[in-house]
Protein backbone atom coordinates (compact mmCIF):
# COMPACT_ATOMS: atom_id res chain seq x y z
CA UNK A 1 0.00 0.00 0.00
CA UNK A 2 2.95 2.31 0.63
CA UNK A 3 4.02 1.94 -2.99
CA UNK A 4 0.51 2.74 -4.15
CA UNK A 5 0.38 5.90 -2.04
CA UNK A 6 3.76 6.94 -3.40
CA UNK A 7 2.40 6.61 -6.94
CA UNK A 8 -0.53 8.83 -6.00
CA UNK A 9 1.47 11.57 -4.35
CA UNK A 10 4.69 11.83 -6.34
CA UNK A 11 3.66 14.45 -8.90
CA UNK A 12 7.32 15.18 -9.77
CA UNK A 13 7.31 12.04 -11.90
CA UNK A 14 4.71 13.55 -14.22
CA UNK A 15 5.38 16.16 -16.92
CA UNK A 16 2.45 18.45 -16.10
CA UNK A 17 0.22 19.79 -13.34
CA UNK A 18 -3.31 19.11 -12.19
CA UNK A 19 -4.20 22.73 -12.89
CA UNK A 20 -3.22 22.66 -16.55
CA UNK A 21 -5.10 19.39 -17.03
CA UNK A 22 -8.19 20.88 -15.39
CA UNK A 23 -8.26 24.00 -17.55
CA UNK A 24 -7.53 22.12 -20.77
CA UNK A 25 -10.41 19.72 -20.16
CA UNK A 26 -12.76 22.40 -18.86
CA UNK A 27 -12.50 24.17 -22.20
CA UNK A 28 -13.34 20.89 -23.90
CA UNK A 29 -16.14 20.21 -21.43
CA UNK A 30 -18.03 23.32 -22.50
CA UNK A 31 -17.38 23.08 -26.26
CA UNK A 32 -17.17 19.36 -27.18
CA UNK A 33 -20.50 18.70 -28.86
CA UNK A 34 -21.20 15.81 -31.20
CA UNK A 35 -20.83 12.60 -29.17
CA UNK A 36 -17.89 10.29 -28.41
CA UNK A 37 -16.42 10.18 -31.91
CA UNK A 38 -16.40 13.96 -32.09
CA UNK A 39 -14.81 14.05 -28.63
CA UNK A 40 -11.94 11.90 -29.90
CA UNK A 41 -11.48 14.44 -32.68
CA UNK A 42 -11.42 17.32 -30.20
CA UNK A 43 -8.95 15.43 -27.99
CA UNK A 44 -6.60 14.77 -30.90
CA UNK A 45 -6.71 18.40 -32.03
CA UNK A 46 -6.04 19.63 -28.49
CA UNK A 47 -3.53 17.14 -27.07
CA UNK A 48 -1.77 15.78 -30.18
CA UNK A 49 -1.83 18.57 -32.74
CA UNK A 50 -1.75 21.66 -30.53
CA UNK A 51 -0.43 20.89 -27.04
CA UNK A 52 1.68 17.91 -28.19
CA UNK A 53 1.23 15.99 -24.95
CA UNK A 54 1.43 12.72 -26.89
CA UNK A 55 2.07 11.50 -30.43
CA UNK A 56 -0.46 10.36 -33.00
CA UNK A 57 0.71 6.77 -32.58
CA UNK A 58 0.40 6.84 -28.80
CA UNK A 59 -3.01 8.46 -29.11
CA UNK A 60 -4.24 5.79 -31.52
CA UNK A 61 -2.88 3.06 -29.21
CA UNK A 62 -4.81 4.65 -26.35
CA UNK A 63 -8.04 4.89 -28.35
CA UNK A 64 -7.67 1.21 -29.29
CA UNK A 65 -7.20 0.21 -25.65
CA UNK A 66 -10.25 2.18 -24.50
CA UNK A 67 -12.35 0.59 -27.25
CA UNK A 68 -11.59 -2.77 -25.61
CA UNK A 69 -12.62 -1.60 -22.13
CA UNK A 70 -16.24 -1.37 -20.96
CA UNK A 71 -17.54 2.13 -20.37
CA UNK A 72 -17.46 5.49 -22.17
CA UNK A 73 -14.42 5.25 -24.48
CA UNK A 74 -13.94 9.00 -25.02
CA UNK A 75 -14.10 9.73 -21.28
CA UNK A 76 -11.60 6.94 -20.64
CA UNK A 77 -9.24 8.43 -23.21
CA UNK A 78 -9.53 11.75 -21.37
CA UNK A 79 -8.91 10.10 -18.00
CA UNK A 80 -5.83 8.35 -19.37
CA UNK A 81 -4.43 11.60 -20.76
CA UNK A 82 -4.97 13.25 -17.38
CA UNK A 83 -3.30 10.29 -15.65
CA UNK A 84 -0.30 10.51 -17.96
CA UNK A 85 0.03 14.26 -17.54
CA UNK A 86 -0.45 14.68 -13.79
CA UNK A 87 -1.03 11.32 -12.09
CA UNK A 88 -4.23 10.23 -10.38
CA UNK A 89 -5.01 13.84 -9.53
CA UNK A 90 -4.81 14.61 -13.23
CA UNK A 91 -7.21 11.77 -13.99
CA UNK A 92 -9.76 13.18 -11.53
CA UNK A 93 -9.25 16.72 -12.85
CA UNK A 94 -9.72 15.59 -16.48
CA UNK A 95 -12.92 13.71 -15.63
CA UNK A 96 -14.37 16.46 -13.44
CA UNK A 97 -13.64 19.30 -15.87
CA UNK A 98 -14.88 17.41 -18.93
CA UNK A 99 -18.00 16.01 -17.25
CA UNK A 100 -19.32 18.66 -14.88
CA UNK A 101 -20.49 21.31 -17.39
CA UNK A 102 -22.97 18.98 -19.08
CA UNK A 103 -23.92 17.30 -15.78
CA UNK A 104 -24.81 20.67 -14.24
CA UNK A 105 -26.95 21.60 -17.25
CA UNK A 106 -28.78 18.26 -17.20
CA UNK A 107 -29.49 18.49 -13.48
CA UNK A 108 -30.89 21.96 -14.10
CA UNK A 109 -33.16 20.44 -16.76
CA UNK A 110 -34.29 17.84 -14.26
CA UNK A 111 -35.41 20.62 -11.90
CA UNK A 112 -37.08 22.68 -14.63
CA UNK A 113 -40.86 22.29 -14.86
CA UNK A 114 -40.95 22.57 -18.65
CA UNK A 115 -38.13 20.13 -19.43
CA UNK A 116 -40.22 17.99 -21.79
CA UNK A 117 -40.72 20.96 -24.10
CA UNK A 118 -37.00 20.88 -24.88
CA UNK A 119 -37.62 18.13 -27.42
CA UNK A 120 -39.43 20.53 -29.76
CA UNK A 121 -37.96 21.91 -32.95
CA UNK A 122 -38.32 25.61 -32.16
CA UNK A 123 -35.08 27.53 -31.80
CA UNK A 124 -32.85 24.51 -32.40
CA UNK A 125 -30.78 26.03 -35.19
CA UNK A 126 -27.84 26.39 -32.83
CA UNK A 127 -27.84 22.62 -32.27
CA UNK A 128 -27.78 22.03 -36.05
CA UNK A 129 -24.79 24.35 -36.25
CA UNK A 130 -22.98 22.46 -33.50
CA UNK A 131 -23.58 19.13 -35.20
CA UNK A 132 -22.24 20.52 -38.48
CA UNK A 133 -19.13 21.72 -36.67
CA UNK A 134 -18.66 18.22 -35.24
CA UNK A 135 -18.51 16.88 -38.81
CA UNK A 136 -15.60 19.19 -39.58
CA UNK A 137 -13.79 18.35 -36.34
CA UNK A 138 -14.06 14.60 -36.89
CA UNK A 139 -13.09 14.89 -40.57
CA UNK A 140 -9.94 16.77 -39.59
CA UNK A 141 -9.12 14.13 -36.98
CA UNK A 142 -9.62 11.26 -39.42
CA UNK A 143 -7.48 12.88 -42.10
CA UNK A 144 -4.73 13.74 -39.62
CA UNK A 145 -4.64 10.24 -38.17
CA UNK A 146 -4.78 8.66 -41.62
CA UNK A 147 -1.76 10.66 -42.73
CA UNK A 148 0.41 9.36 -39.90
CA UNK A 149 -1.12 5.93 -39.20
CA UNK A 150 -1.98 4.68 -42.71
CA UNK A 151 0.94 6.00 -44.82
CA UNK A 152 1.30 2.88 -46.99
CA UNK A 153 -0.92 0.58 -49.06
CA UNK A 154 -1.09 -2.23 -46.49
CA UNK A 155 -2.25 -0.10 -43.60
CA UNK A 156 -4.64 1.87 -45.82
CA UNK A 157 -6.14 -1.46 -46.86
CA UNK A 158 -6.61 -2.48 -43.22
CA UNK A 159 -8.30 0.86 -42.48
CA UNK A 160 -10.57 0.55 -45.50
CA UNK A 161 -11.55 -3.01 -44.59
CA UNK A 162 -12.36 -1.98 -41.00
CA UNK A 163 -14.47 0.91 -42.26
CA UNK A 164 -16.45 -1.35 -44.60
CA UNK A 165 -17.03 -3.96 -41.87
CA UNK A 166 -18.32 -1.36 -39.41
CA UNK A 167 -20.62 0.26 -41.96
CA UNK A 168 -22.09 -3.06 -43.07
CA UNK A 169 -22.45 -4.51 -39.55
CA UNK A 170 -22.88 -1.59 -37.12
CA UNK A 171 -22.32 -2.92 -33.61
CA UNK A 172 -19.96 -2.16 -30.70
CA UNK A 173 -18.91 -5.82 -30.65
CA UNK A 174 -18.08 -5.65 -34.35
CA UNK A 175 -15.90 -2.61 -33.61
CA UNK A 176 -13.94 -4.67 -31.11
CA UNK A 177 -13.74 -7.53 -33.63
CA UNK A 178 -12.40 -5.13 -36.29
CA UNK A 179 -9.67 -3.97 -33.90
CA UNK A 180 -8.73 -7.56 -33.08
CA UNK A 181 -8.67 -8.45 -36.78
CA UNK A 182 -6.49 -5.42 -37.50
CA UNK A 183 -4.06 -6.56 -34.83
CA UNK A 184 -3.90 -10.11 -36.23
CA UNK A 185 -3.32 -8.85 -39.77
CA UNK A 186 -0.69 -6.40 -38.55
CA UNK A 187 1.14 -9.15 -36.67
CA UNK A 188 1.36 -11.31 -39.78
CA UNK A 189 1.63 -8.69 -42.54
CA UNK A 190 3.44 -5.58 -41.25
CA UNK A 191 6.95 -6.80 -40.39
CA UNK A 192 8.74 -4.36 -42.70
CA UNK A 193 6.46 -1.49 -41.69
CA UNK A 194 7.09 -2.23 -38.01
CA UNK A 195 10.87 -2.13 -38.55
CA UNK A 196 10.56 1.18 -40.39
CA UNK A 197 8.31 2.57 -37.65
CA UNK A 198 10.79 1.50 -34.95
CA UNK A 199 13.66 3.19 -36.80
CA UNK A 200 11.62 6.37 -37.12
CA UNK A 201 10.79 6.29 -33.40
CA UNK A 202 14.46 5.83 -32.50
CA UNK A 203 15.42 8.75 -34.71
CA UNK A 204 12.72 10.93 -33.17
CA UNK A 205 13.84 9.97 -29.66
CA UNK A 206 17.47 10.84 -30.48
CA UNK A 207 16.38 14.14 -31.93
CA UNK A 208 14.36 14.92 -28.81
CA UNK A 209 17.30 14.06 -26.58
CA UNK A 210 19.57 16.43 -28.50
CA UNK A 211 17.29 19.32 -27.58
CA UNK A 212 18.24 19.03 -23.92
CA UNK A 213 16.42 17.89 -20.77
CA UNK A 214 14.13 20.90 -20.63
CA UNK A 215 12.74 20.51 -24.14
CA UNK A 216 9.59 18.72 -22.93
CA UNK A 217 8.87 20.91 -19.93
CA UNK A 218 7.25 23.80 -21.80
CA UNK A 219 3.73 24.76 -20.83
CA UNK A 220 2.16 23.10 -23.85
CA UNK A 221 4.18 19.97 -23.63
CA UNK A 222 7.09 20.49 -26.04
CA UNK A 223 7.59 17.81 -28.66
CA UNK A 224 5.33 14.80 -28.42
CA UNK A 225 6.78 11.72 -26.78
CA UNK A 226 6.75 8.53 -28.86
CA UNK A 227 5.42 6.53 -25.89
CA UNK A 228 2.55 7.32 -23.55
CA UNK A 229 4.66 7.51 -20.40
CA UNK A 230 2.21 6.42 -17.69
CA UNK A 231 3.98 6.36 -14.30
CA UNK A 232 1.45 4.22 -12.45
CA UNK A 233 2.73 0.93 -11.00
CA UNK A 234 1.37 -2.55 -11.57
CA UNK A 235 0.46 -2.70 -7.88
CA UNK A 236 -1.86 0.28 -8.25
CA UNK A 237 -3.32 -1.35 -11.36
CA UNK A 238 -4.02 -4.60 -9.51
CA UNK A 239 -5.66 -2.70 -6.64
CA UNK A 240 -7.89 -0.85 -9.12
CA UNK A 241 -8.88 -4.06 -10.93
CA UNK A 242 -9.64 -5.81 -7.65
CA UNK A 243 -11.81 -2.90 -6.55
CA UNK A 244 -13.67 -2.98 -9.88
CA UNK A 245 -14.47 -6.70 -9.57
CA UNK A 246 -15.37 -6.57 -5.86
CA UNK A 247 -17.84 -3.72 -6.40
CA UNK A 248 -19.39 -5.41 -9.43
CA UNK A 249 -20.02 -8.59 -7.44
CA UNK A 250 -20.80 -7.11 -4.03
CA UNK A 251 -23.18 -4.27 -4.90
CA UNK A 252 -26.09 -6.46 -6.17
CA UNK A 253 -25.69 -8.75 -3.14
CA UNK A 254 -25.64 -5.89 -0.66
CA UNK A 255 -28.59 -4.22 -2.38
CA UNK A 256 -30.68 -7.40 -2.23
CA UNK A 257 -29.68 -8.07 1.37
CA UNK A 258 -30.26 -4.56 2.77
CA UNK A 259 -32.91 -3.14 0.45
CA UNK A 260 -31.19 0.23 0.81
CA UNK A 261 -32.36 2.73 -1.82
CA UNK A 262 -28.98 4.48 -2.05
CA UNK A 263 -27.16 1.18 -2.62
CA UNK A 264 -29.73 0.29 -5.25
CA UNK A 265 -28.99 3.51 -7.12
CA UNK A 266 -25.24 2.88 -6.92
CA UNK A 267 -25.72 -0.69 -8.15
CA UNK A 268 -27.86 0.33 -11.14
CA UNK A 269 -25.46 2.93 -12.46
CA UNK A 270 -22.25 1.09 -11.55
CA UNK A 271 -23.39 -1.94 -13.55
CA UNK A 272 -24.37 0.31 -16.46
CA UNK A 273 -20.87 1.77 -16.53
CA UNK A 274 -19.15 -1.57 -16.01
CA UNK A 275 -20.96 -3.82 -18.47
CA UNK A 276 -21.59 -1.70 -21.56
CA UNK A 277 -19.04 -1.72 -24.37
CA UNK A 278 -18.91 1.18 -26.79
CA UNK A 279 -20.30 3.81 -24.44
CA UNK A 280 -22.49 6.65 -25.65
CA UNK A 281 -25.89 5.62 -26.97
CA UNK A 282 -25.19 1.93 -26.27
CA UNK A 283 -25.86 2.50 -22.55
CA UNK A 284 -29.37 3.85 -23.11
CA UNK A 285 -31.23 0.49 -23.45
CA UNK A 286 -29.69 -0.75 -20.21
CA UNK A 287 -30.49 2.49 -18.38
CA UNK A 288 -34.06 2.42 -19.64
CA UNK A 289 -34.50 -1.17 -18.47
CA UNK A 290 -33.04 -0.38 -15.05
CA UNK A 291 -34.85 2.91 -14.45
CA UNK A 292 -38.06 3.15 -16.51
CA UNK A 293 -39.07 -0.53 -16.37
CA UNK A 294 -38.50 -0.61 -12.61
CA UNK A 295 -40.42 2.61 -11.98
CA UNK A 296 -37.38 4.51 -10.81
CA UNK A 297 -37.86 7.19 -13.50
CA UNK A 298 -40.95 8.01 -15.55
CA UNK A 299 -40.95 7.22 -19.28
CA UNK A 300 -41.69 10.81 -20.34
CA UNK A 301 -38.98 12.12 -18.04
CA UNK A 302 -36.49 9.61 -19.46
CA UNK A 303 -37.19 10.69 -23.05
CA UNK A 304 -37.06 14.38 -22.15
CA UNK A 305 -33.71 13.92 -20.44
CA UNK A 306 -32.37 11.97 -23.40
CA UNK A 307 -33.36 14.85 -25.68
CA UNK A 308 -31.59 17.30 -23.40
CA UNK A 309 -28.47 15.11 -23.35
CA UNK A 310 -28.18 15.45 -27.14
CA UNK A 311 -27.88 19.22 -26.86
CA UNK A 312 -25.14 19.53 -24.23
CA UNK A 313 -21.39 19.12 -24.65
CA UNK A 314 -19.36 16.41 -22.99
CA UNK A 315 -20.06 12.68 -22.54
CA UNK A 316 -23.55 11.22 -22.97
CA UNK A 317 -23.00 9.27 -19.73
CA UNK A 318 -23.82 12.52 -17.89
CA UNK A 319 -27.42 11.55 -18.69
CA UNK A 320 -27.02 9.57 -15.45
CA UNK A 321 -27.00 12.85 -13.52
CA UNK A 322 -30.40 13.74 -14.97
CA UNK A 323 -31.79 10.31 -14.12
CA UNK A 324 -30.40 10.42 -10.59
CA UNK A 325 -31.99 13.81 -10.04
CA UNK A 326 -35.32 12.59 -11.46
CA UNK A 327 -35.81 9.38 -9.45
CA UNK A 328 -39.22 8.90 -7.91
CA UNK A 329 -38.01 6.81 -4.96
CA UNK A 330 -34.90 6.85 -2.81
CA UNK A 331 -32.21 9.52 -3.18
CA UNK A 332 -33.26 12.19 -5.66
CA UNK A 333 -32.35 15.77 -6.52
CA UNK A 334 -28.71 16.76 -6.11
CA UNK A 335 -27.88 13.75 -3.96
CA UNK A 336 -29.35 11.31 -6.47
CA UNK A 337 -27.55 13.08 -9.32
CA UNK A 338 -24.21 12.90 -7.52
CA UNK A 339 -24.63 9.20 -6.69
CA UNK A 340 -25.63 8.26 -10.24
CA UNK A 341 -22.88 10.33 -11.87
CA UNK A 342 -20.09 8.98 -9.67
CA UNK A 343 -21.35 5.41 -9.91
CA UNK A 344 -21.57 5.30 -13.71
CA UNK A 345 -18.06 6.74 -14.25
CA UNK A 346 -16.27 4.89 -11.42
CA UNK A 347 -15.85 1.63 -13.40
CA UNK A 348 -14.29 3.53 -16.30
CA UNK A 349 -11.72 5.17 -14.04
CA UNK A 350 -10.85 1.93 -12.27
CA UNK A 351 -10.36 0.09 -15.57
CA UNK A 352 -8.12 2.82 -16.99
CA UNK A 353 -5.92 2.75 -13.88
CA UNK A 354 -5.87 -1.06 -13.98
CA UNK A 355 -5.04 -1.44 -17.68
CA UNK A 356 -2.47 1.25 -18.42
CA UNK A 357 0.52 -0.04 -16.37
CA UNK A 358 0.34 -3.42 -18.12
CA UNK A 359 -0.52 -1.90 -21.51
CA UNK A 360 2.52 0.37 -21.45
CA UNK A 361 4.87 -2.56 -20.86
CA UNK A 362 3.10 -4.90 -23.29
CA UNK A 363 3.06 -2.51 -26.23
CA UNK A 364 6.88 -2.17 -26.20
CA UNK A 365 7.35 -5.79 -27.40
CA UNK A 366 8.21 -6.10 -31.12
CA UNK A 367 5.39 -8.53 -31.89
CA UNK A 368 2.93 -6.28 -30.09
CA UNK A 369 4.24 -3.28 -32.03
CA UNK A 370 3.45 -5.07 -35.29
CA UNK A 371 -0.03 -5.85 -34.04
CA UNK A 372 -0.52 -2.25 -32.92
CA UNK A 373 0.31 -0.92 -36.39
CA UNK A 374 -2.63 -2.97 -37.64
CA UNK A 375 -4.78 -1.93 -34.68
CA UNK A 376 -4.01 1.75 -35.30
CA UNK A 377 -4.97 1.40 -38.95
CA UNK A 378 -8.22 -0.30 -37.92
CA UNK A 379 -8.94 2.57 -35.50
CA UNK A 380 -8.62 5.01 -38.41
CA UNK A 381 -11.14 2.90 -40.34
CA UNK A 382 -13.54 2.82 -37.38
CA UNK A 383 -13.36 6.59 -36.98
CA UNK A 384 -13.88 7.02 -40.74
CA UNK A 385 -16.99 4.84 -40.54
CA UNK A 386 -18.27 6.89 -37.61
CA UNK A 387 -17.55 10.08 -39.57
CA UNK A 388 -20.17 8.89 -42.05
CA UNK A 389 -22.63 7.38 -39.55
CA UNK A 390 -23.66 8.90 -37.20
CA UNK A 391 -21.62 12.13 -37.43
CA UNK A 392 -22.26 13.04 -41.09
CA UNK A 393 -25.75 11.53 -41.38
CA UNK A 394 -26.95 13.39 -38.29
CA UNK A 395 -24.91 16.56 -38.75
CA UNK A 396 -25.48 17.25 -42.46
CA UNK A 397 -29.21 17.53 -42.97
CA UNK A 398 -29.34 20.30 -45.59
CA UNK A 399 -27.13 22.24 -48.03
CA UNK A 400 -26.82 24.94 -45.37
CA UNK A 401 -25.38 22.58 -42.76
CA UNK A 402 -22.99 21.15 -45.37
CA UNK A 403 -21.81 24.67 -46.20
CA UNK A 404 -21.32 25.39 -42.51
CA UNK A 405 -19.30 22.19 -42.00
CA UNK A 406 -17.07 23.04 -44.98
CA UNK A 407 -16.54 26.52 -43.60
CA UNK A 408 -15.56 25.19 -40.17
CA UNK A 409 -13.18 22.67 -41.76
CA UNK A 410 -11.40 25.38 -43.78
CA UNK A 411 -11.28 27.68 -40.76
CA UNK A 412 -9.58 24.97 -38.71
CA UNK A 413 -7.23 23.49 -41.31
CA UNK A 414 -6.17 26.59 -43.25
CA UNK A 415 -6.85 29.49 -40.88
CA UNK A 416 -5.84 27.53 -37.75
CA UNK A 417 -8.93 28.53 -35.81
CA UNK A 418 -9.07 26.59 -32.50
CA UNK A 419 -11.72 23.88 -32.40
CA UNK A 420 -13.54 25.45 -29.43
CA UNK A 421 -13.83 28.80 -31.23
CA UNK A 422 -15.05 27.08 -34.41
CA UNK A 423 -17.72 25.22 -32.47
CA UNK A 424 -19.01 28.36 -30.75
CA UNK A 425 -19.05 30.26 -34.05
CA UNK A 426 -20.94 27.42 -35.74
CA UNK A 427 -23.52 27.40 -32.95
CA UNK A 428 -24.08 31.15 -33.27
CA UNK A 429 -24.39 30.93 -37.05
CA UNK A 430 -26.82 28.05 -36.71
CA UNK A 431 -28.88 30.00 -34.17
CA UNK A 432 -29.06 33.00 -36.51
CA UNK A 433 -29.63 31.34 -39.87
CA UNK A 434 -30.66 27.67 -39.53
Amino acid sequence: MGEAMADVGNERRHPGTIGEVFWAFLRLGVTSFGGPVAHLGFFRETFVARRKWLSDGAYADLVALCQFLPGPASSQVGMAIGLQRAGLGGLVAAWFAFTMPSAIVLVAFAFALGVAAFGGDTGMGWLAGLKAAAVAVVAQAVLGMAKSLTPDAKRATIAGAAMIIILLIPSPLVQVAAIVLGGVVGLAWLRREAAQDEAARDKAAQGGASKGPDADEQSDGGSARPDFGVRTSRKVGIIALTTFVVLLVALPILTAFTGDASLRLVDVFYRAGALVFGGGHVVLPLLEAETVATGLVGHDSFLAGYGAAQAVPGPLFTFAAFLGASTTTGPTGLIGAAIALLAIFLPAALLVIAALPFWERLRSAKAVRRALLGVNAAVVGILAAALYDPVFTQGITSPATLALAVGVFIAQVKWKLPAWAAVIAAGLIGFAFL
